[in-house]
């Protein structure tokens, strides 16, 4: 059953925010999400724990979620990044987590192919290196966790995705509820420390925290029983343990412990074994053996204990029954424990240390040679050299191995290797894909494992924080912190500033307004532009930023600018609507650029100077007396006539009306067969009806009808001609071939153009009618004699004869011929040109056998040279050793 199906998130009350961080509400909705999953995955967990009431028990809770809640900070935060590809985790991504020891999070395509490589190479050397065949090499091949080198088997390589948990494949990632990679459920797998209950977070990453069921246990000592929480419920009581020790005299007093007690150390006096010395020991060590040989007399009566201190009976005499001699061939029954066994005087024949010859040497006493002597053949360890040496001589060659060793980077350089080349031991020093560091590993072949460090991120007051893989953490945005900002403002608005949210960079400018009074009166609109604290540098991370291109009004720290404020300010000219916003102490005054606008003498006209000052002073008559006089008026009259006319006044420009326009105006008659000439005033004067009366020209008119090309056959009219479709004229209608034809009125003819579908105003004029008759068998006799006068009227087709003679080309061809013949060579310049290439044949051979004597001699010197260099340093390791 799905949990989070019908869960809502608690509402939680806020302290007001400021403005800045209303900025971010695209990226806190996705912490949001984050927070809501992390409260709908730990909440079973949590109630199960909240049971228990101490102190402790909250603390390990907090312990144990640690891990969780980082890997759910890097998840909703984007942060969760594959080792082995570098790249970014997303929630639709196919993904392995390791459930070993670090529990990160890989790309499945990534983890699939890291592990067939490592398995293969894993094979190939155990091939190479044990006495197996390749296919069982390649069933016991393993492969290792990118991050915590744990061992897999091949068969253990992942096939398929699956969740967290393990019981659901291809988990979904269009639900914003569910963890990503996760299925959901409640995650049931076994908790830690083989408690037998499962675990009660829904699917997760991670390992699984510690059981939070309460469980009757004991102390280690066993002498104080309590309820605790089953993943802790062996503790120590604090108390001395008491517990009977191995000596079973004295009791354990350490405090409360796991594990079996420690030796006893009690201090008293104790004899050895043969009891012939004393000294003080710790009461683990009392059971010891003195230095001295235990010396007591055996049952023989005759020799002496030769064994150290021991306790117990010394045994029966050693020399006693039968006895041989040294090589033991030779038997001797009844001899005495104090005599003396004789040599058999035979070949010793025991067999020496080497393993292969015996002791040539006649029966002796004591050991024989320790080394072997015998002369043997025996080859070098390489196989490049064989001699005859002493069995006991190893022999071994000065010649390099130059077999490449695992790694596939440098030689073995061994003297006399025998072809098990160790593995390299030069360190592999490549840079890793974080770009921060280099491998560490001994040198190896294929790709290196990536860097194991973490990387954290956190925020400003360190409280909300998540670990990325090295390399990655410039491409992680930092983590969003729900905390308020414990940063004091520096400004005048520190007591008044609403708080904002913990932040990554350095705190979000004051947006209040400044609001120190000018000495004009006014007060600075600005943004606070006051002293801002600084950024604190011990951040764990600082990733690139893109630069804003956004200007602040004021740099923080700085005194208030001159006063902003804009006041109305007037032209020079003292225009109505020409003021200007200007700043309260530009007291300047300015030109409004327009026209001046004063009524001319003329009175129909303004002054069209740029606006210049006015000084006007009242006179005795009322008028103004102007400093600077306005232009005169030198237009023509442009005055509208009354009635109206679209001649211009001939007069210069004038007070009072116009005279009467004369002038004469042509106006064409209604159907366009004539012009009528009229004077403007006469036309003008006249009525609509009238001037549409004069406009005739009382003739018929002489327009083409629309649907046909007849004119219209009324009397010169305004608009269109009435009733075009009654054209009663005659037209000549023909069949196709115009053999037929008949006449028909043109209304007639236009209906048949409708019939057929066929528009009449698209008919040209010369096939007007045309088609419209059908034809018969005259038609056909006409079409066919038609065809057969044209037949015999097409003339023959003349054979084209070839050009009798081929050999006529182009003059130009026959001018470069006649040139070429012209040019003969002489025998004494062909001689001398053949003469100059064998010389210079000649030439380039002993060049290119002079380079290549000069080289070959040149190797061989370097080649000498070399082999100097090498005899110097092999005397010198020489001289060390």
């Amino acid at each position: 059953m799905n949990t989070t199906a019908n869960y809502h998130p608690p509402p939680s009350s806020q302290p007001p925010f400021s403005d800045s961080d209303l900025d971010s509400d695209s990226d806190s909705e996705n912490f949001q999400v984050g927070s809501d999953l992390s409260n709908s995955i730990f909440k079973t967990y949590l109630e199960f724990s909240s049971s228990s009431s101490s102190s402790s028990s909250s603390s390990i809770t907090a312990v144990d979620l640690s891990k969780i809640q980082s890997f759910l900070t890097s998840s909703s935060s984007g942060a969760l990044s594959c080792l082995i590809c570098l790249e970014r985790i997303r929630p639709s991504d196919p993904t392995w987590s390791c459930s070993s020891l670090c529990f990160a999070v890989f790309h499945l395509l990534c983890i699939q192919s890291w592990a067939r490589q490592s398995s293969d190479l894993s094979a190939a050397r155990a091939a190479a290196r044990l006495p197996i065949t390749a296919e069982t090499a390649a069933k016991q091949a393993t492969w290792n966790c990118p991050k915590c080198r744990s061992s897999y088997s091949k068969s253990e390589i992942p096939r398929c995705y699956l969740c967290f948990c393990g019981k659901l494949r291809d988990p979904p990632s269009d639900n914003p509820w569910i963890l990503p990679h996760s299925c959901g459920e409640i995650c049931n797998r076994p908790l830690p420390n083989n408690c037998g209950h499962f675990c009660l977070l829904l699917c997760h990453p991670g390992p699984c925290p510690s059981c939070p069921k309460s469980v009757k246990a004991r102390c280690f000592c066993g002498s104080v029983e309590d309820f605790r929480r089953c993943g802790f419920k062996n503790f120590s009581c604090n108390k001395l343990c008491k517990k009977r020790l191995d000596c079973n005299k004295h009791n354990c007093s350490e405090i409360c412990h796991p594990g079996t007690c420690p030796p006893c150390r009690a201090r008293e006096t104790y004899r050895c074994r043969c009891g012939k010395k004393e000294e003080e020991k710790d009461c683990c060590d009392r059971d010891y053996r003195c230095e001295n040989e235990c010396k007591k007399l055996l049952n023989c009566g005759k020799h002496v204990c030769e064994r150290g201190c021991h306790g117990g009976d010394c045994g029966e005499c050693p020399l006693q029954g039968n006895r041989t001699c040294p090589c033991g061939k030779r038997i001797y029954e009844g001899m005495p424990c104090d005599g003396v066994a004789p040599v058999c005087g035979a070949t010793c024949n025991k067999l020496l240390n080497c393993g292969f010859h015996r002791c040539p040497e006649r029966c002796h006493k004591g050991p024989c040679v320790e080394t072997c002597r015998t002369m043997v053949k025996k080859a070098c360890w390489c196989g490049g050299l064989k001699k005859e040496v002493p069995c006991y001589q190893d022999l071994s060659c000065e010649r390099k191995c130059l077999r490449m060793r695992d790694c596939g980077r440098h030689a073995c350089k061994r003297r006399c290797c025998d072809g098990d080349c160790p593995p390299c031991s030069e360190v592999c020093d490549k840079r890793l894909r974080c770009k921060n560091h280099k491998c560490p590993a001994p040198c190896h072949r294929g790709a290196c494992a990536p860097c194991p460090i973490m990387v954290t991120i956190s925020c400003a007051c360190g409280e909300t924080h998540f670990e990325v893989p090295c390399g990655t953490e410039m491409d992680h945005k930092p983590p969003k912190c729900r905390k308020l900002c414990k940063i004091t403002p520096l400004c005048r608005h520190a007591s008044t500033s609403k708080p904002h949210r913990c932040h990554y960079a350095a705190c979000p400018p004051c947006r209040a307004p400044c609001e120190e009074e000018y000495p004009c009166g006014h007060k600075c609109n600005l943004r606070c532009h006051g002293p801002r604290p600084p950024p604190n540098p011990e951040f764990t991370l600082k990733p690139k930023k893109k630069k804003s291109n956004h200007q602040t009004e004021c740099t923080p720290g700085t005194p208030c600018p001159p006063c902003p404020e804009l006041v109305w300010r007037p032209c020079v000219g003292e225009h109505f609507g020409a003021e200007r916003m200007m700043v309260c102490s530009n007291t300047t005054r300015f030109s409004c650029d327009n026209l001046c606008g004063n009524l001319l003498p003329c009175g129909n006209h303004y002054c069209t100077k740029t606006c210049h000052p006015l000084e006007t002073q009242p006179s005795s008559s009322g008028h103004q007396k102007r400093s600077e006089s306005c232009e005169v008026c030198n237009l023509p009259c442009q005055k509208v006539r009354m009635p109206k006319c679209s001649h211009p006044c001939p007069l210069p420009c004038h007070p009072g009306e116009c005279p009467p326009c004369k002038v004469l105006m042509k106006r064409s008659c209604h159907c366009g067969a004539m012009v009528h000439a009229f004077e403007c005033i006469h036309y003008n004067n006249l009525s609509e009806k009238d001037q549409v009366a004069a406009r005739s020209c009382g003739g018929p008119c002489h327009r083409k009808l629309p649907n046909c090309k007849h004119l219209c056959p009324e009397i010169c009219h305004v608009d269109k001609c009435p009733a075009p479709d009654k054209c009663s004229k005659k037209v000549t209608v023909r069949c196709k071939c115009q053999t037929l034809k008949k006449e028909w009125i043109c209304q007639d003819v236009q209906a048949a153009y409708r019939d057929t579908g066929n528009d009449p105003k698209d008919i040209p004029k010369n096939q007007f009618g045309l088609g419209l008759l059908p034809c018969n068998s005259d038609c056909k006799r006409k079409i066919q004699e038609v065809e057969s006068a044209l037949q015999l009227r097409k003339p023959k087709v003349l054979e084209k004869k070839e050009p009798e003679n081929k050999k006529h080309g182009p003059k130009r061809r026959k001018r470069r011929d006649r040139i070429q013949e012209g040019k003969q060579v002489s025998r004494f310049q062909e001689f001398v040109a053949t003469m100059k290439r064998l010389l210079l044949f000649i030439i380039i051979v002993a060049a290119l056998i002079a380079v290549t004597y000069y080289s070959y001699k040149g190797l061989l010197q370097l080649s000498d040279w070399m082999n100097e260099v090498e005899l110097q340093r092999a005397k010198r390791r020489r001289s060390r050793f």
